[in-house]
């Protein structure tokens, strides 16, 4: 059984950081797709970047630029920089896993997703 715990989220300004964090537990990171997911209100959950198990990472196109994913094997955690936040990117982010490899790309459909964790909020003011 996988287990996701994401933290980092808050409010900041306009053009600030804010890195995300998910721990994993009962499984190496390291060996499977994770990915970060965003849901606005009223708004569908979309895929923001996710990083294969050999490292290869796939980047939203709305943010590219703006983000880093990346982790740490020996602490089992998932992160997400985000630099030069805007008022749009203001959503509950969520951190996920699955195990099938063939699907890790930033539009992958959430539901192919197994193991999600339960949302860091992000508010971004203008």
């Amino acid at each position: 059984q996988v287990q996701l715990v994401e933290s980092g989220g808050g409010s900041v300004q306009a053009g600030g950081s804010l890195r995300l964090s998910c721990a994993v537990y009962g499984y190496a990171s390291s060996t499977i797709c994770m990915g970060w997911f965003r849901q606005a209100p009223g708004k569908e959950r979309e895929g923001v970047a996710t990083i294969q198990a050999y490292g290869t990472t796939s980047y939203a196109d709305s943010m590219k630029g703006r983000l880093t994913i990346s982790r740490d094997t020996a602490k089992n955690t998932l992160y997400l920089q985000m630099n030069s936040l805007k008022p749009e990117d203001t959503a509950m982010y969520y951190c996920a896993a699955s195990f099938r490899s063939g699907i890790c790309r930033w539009s992958a459909q959430p539901t192919l997703f197994r193991y999600w964790g339960q949302g860091t909020q992000v508010t971004v003011s203008s």
